[in-house]
């Protein structure tokens, strides 16, 4: 770096604002490195994603004043707020820190300044449950370290951060030496390594002080091929983070949160205060950490992310297209390894908490609280960020992406999924294809498992596309039922045909037809009726066209499944592609009871 050829004694909110606008920047420029260097705790290859993400939330939070105090609460929230994974968490804890360290100061002389990272550094080593060194919270020790003993010989932040940041390198150095996974990769901490990276963007700026690029910065992700660096073994399968917005009537804090959730798993970070604390942890059970966390406040945000398929991904990638669809699929846990399907979870509203579908809310849980609950619960597409996070990691694996979803007549997810697809694809250059499967349930699983089957035979992206249409006009769903009182609960029945419904005792079957929407197919009485019913019109179809497959979601109906399965193999002599739980997305909208059977037909 070239020798500072301007000053500056006092730190004020615009500079540290466009300081970490310009270390954001570098993490952009350099996440796929990170993301191949990452070994630690886990080799899931998604450190560089993680921070990127984190840092995509500083970035797109408003431009604050000059007040240095403001303007680090804001940057602290924003990035507790977007903190994804233990390097995000624990850097959003820092900033917190230093955020709430930091009196009512316009700006800070460089002696305040090393005082307070000082104290910032015992934050981010509460939050985190076994502190490991030779990991980023070394780095962030050692540079807020060598600063404090700056502090009485340099005047100038433009010297004092870049010298500090020398010493960060040598820390990041280190590294390697500390941790035996890492000597055995011959690789520095990834976690680290974006720390420093992030203290770079920011030297730069400092001796500059132009805003150049900054601005772009605001959209640009940067991505390329990259491959893992080695396995290690995964303990515990599940990345889980929340952000819990604190009951103040619990009088509950961090350390709390920390003992209550501790037994289910490892790599524990919980960072922020009384009010608003974010909650990461590497566990076999994201359900039950959630619903511990319900009794401590409301959750405004969850991720949970598969290491073990993340792992599988990054080191053994099955093909060249990755294949994305939504947890409205009912696809079964072994054939979504199988064939490495990534699944976006649409969300379950009770009241002012949410779950993520099939991951932080199973099945039975959710029928459960459905009978429980005073509040009837609601869905949610996944937002733009998911998809845009989903797609950001999979474009640095993987040469396209084909993308699968419920119908768009019915939600918002393939909305929100064709547009992260977009901007991605403009970054990254990868091809992503996102189609509107205009099916849900079994239907849009048939769909998906035939699209993986024609990439384990070795067809391409355009070959899978083009056919994606005629499949998916092929595929027949009929969804037969016990009750229409969920679905007058849940408005798909207004109240007054509901009345009449349930006074006359009928069994509604619903259809999809090749616009994606439901009709009414007919309101037998008994669902015995209602499973003749619909097993006649396959029938009548088969002496037509061949069947290819078939597969049948439920919900707490066993019995009416494997009926349809009988008859279905009586049939055609095939095997179901699946029987599996419906999703709880189905079941907000039919309660339960419901069976999806759904039937593709050959081409």
């Amino acid at each position: 770096m070239n020798k500072p050829t301007r000053s500056l004694t006092e730190l004020d909110g615009k500079t540290l604002y466009y300081s970490f606008l310009a270390g954001a920047q570098k993490i952009f420029e350099n996440q796929v490195l990170i993301n191949k260097i990452n070994v630690f705790p886990v080799a899931d290859a998604d450190t560089g994603t993680n921070l990127a993400s984190t840092m995509r939330s500083i970035v797109d939070s408003p431009i604050p004043t000059s007040d240095l105090k403001i303007t680090a609460a804001a940057l602290a929230d924003a990035a507790l707020t977007g903190a994804r994974g233990n390097s995000g968490i624990i850097f959003a804890q820092f900033v917190y820190g230093f955020s709430n360290e930091i009196q009512k100061h316009e700006t800070v002389s460089v002696e305040t300044f090393a005082e307070v990272l000082k104290k910032a550094v015992g934050y981010a080593y509460e939050a985190i449950a076994n502190p490991v060194e030779g990991t980023m919270i070394t780095v962030i020790r050692e540079w807020a370290e060598f600063i404090y003993i700056l502090k009485d010989t340099i005047q100038d932040f433009i010297e004092l951060l870049t010298q500090a940041y020398h010493k960060a390198l040598e820390s990041l150095q280190a590294t390697t030496k500390k941790l035996e996974v890492l000597a055995k990769s011959n690789v520095v901490d990834a976690g680290a390594k974006g720390f420093v990276v992030f203290l770079q963007g920011m030297v730069e700026f400092v001796k500059v002080g132009e805003l150049r690029k900054l601005l772009a910065g605001r959209e640009m992700v940067v991505l390329a091929d990259s491959e893992v660096v080695t396995h290690d073994v995964i303990t515990y399968r599940y990345c889980t983070e929340a952000m819990l917005v604190m009951d103040e009537k619990k009088n509950a804090d961090p350390q709390q949160i920390r003992k209550s959730i501790v037994h289910l798993g490892d790599s524990m970070v919980v960072a922020g205060s009384a009010k608003k604390t974010r909650v990461h942890i590497h566990t076999d059970h994201p359900a039950k950490v959630m619903k511990i966390l319900t009794k401590y406040g409301n959750i405004s945000f969850q991720k949970v992310d598969d290491m073990v398929m993340q792992q599988e991904i990054a080191s053994n990638a099955k093909y060249p297209v990755a294949l994305v669809t939504d947890s409205t699929c009912d696809i079964p846990q072994n054939l979504i390894e199988k064939y490495q399907i990534q699944v976006v979870p649409l969300s379950v509203h009770f009241g002012e908490n949410y779950f993520l579908d099939r991951l932080t809310i199973l099945p039975a849980q959710f029928y459960s609280m459905l009978d429980k609950s005073a509040d009837y619960p609601s869905t949610a597409q996944p937002a733009y960020k998911d998809f845009f996070n989903r797609y950001s990691y999979l474009a640095s694996h993987y040469d396209s992406i084909i993308g699968i979803h419920i119908s768009a007549a019915m939600s918002g997810t393939w909305s929100n999924s064709s547009k992260a697809s977009h901007a991605v694809s403009e970054h990254s250059g990868k091809k992503i294809s996102v189609i509107n499967s205009k099916r849900l349930a079994s239907g849009l699983g048939l769909i998906t498992i035939r699209a993986a089957k024609a990439l384990e035979s070795g067809a391409t992206h355009d070959e899978i596309t083009s056919k994606l249409e005629t499949w998916s006009n092929n595929t027949k769903l009929f969804a037969s039922s016990k009750t229409i009182k969920y679905m007058v609960k849940s408005g798909r029945v207004s109240h007054t045909k509901g009345l009449i419904g349930s006074l006359l005792g009928l069994k509604p079957i619903v259809t999809v037809n090749n616009e994606g929407r439901t009709e009414v197919f007919g309101k037998p009485f008994t669902e015995k009726a209602s499973m003749e019913l619909i097993m006649g019109r396959i029938k009548s179809m088969a002496s037509e066209k061949k069947i290819w497959g078939y597969a049948i979601s439920h919900a707490r109906n066993h019995n009416a499944a494997k009926w349809y399965a009988q008859q279905m193999r009586e049939l055609t002599g095939l095997e179901p592609e699946f029987i599996n739980d419906a999703s709880p997305v189905l079941g907000v909208n039919v309660g339960p009871g419901v069976v999806a059977m759904s039937v593709m037909y050959d081409d």
